[in-house]
């Protein structure tokens, strides 16, 4: 109760000091975070997190296919196996792929 609590009042508090900055200092705070988004090092480091995370997301897919294979539907077990092999083919997935990773 005390987290929604607090949600609510910062929630408030948000909206008086939005409504009285008013539209002009919205669309200033709005092209500030435009151009930080578009920041070759801040699109890189995203890419990066991104990158390290779909690598990640493939290392526990393996794993728990290791260890929990045989008690999975096999639906679950053809699809591991399928994206282990193309990841052994020529060490990347394609964008095509079942899991909805990207090459980005």
């Amino acid at each position: 109760m005390r987290y929604k609590l607090t949600f609510v009042v910062g929630l408030a508090v948000g909206y008086v000091v939005g409504t009285r900055a008013g539209r002009e200092r919205y669309e200033q705070m709005k092209k500030s975070v435009k151009d930080f988004a578009q920041n070759p090092a801040v699109r890189n480091a995203a890419e990066s997190a991104a990158q390290t995370g779909r690598q990640a997301a493939g290392k526990a897919a393996h794993l728990v296919g290791d260890k929990v294979g045989d008690r999975l539907p096999s639906s679950v077990t053809d699809r591991v196996h399928a994206l282990r092999e193309r990841q052994r083919g020529n060490g990347k997935v394609y964008e095509d792929d079942d899991w909805g990773t990207s090459n980005t």
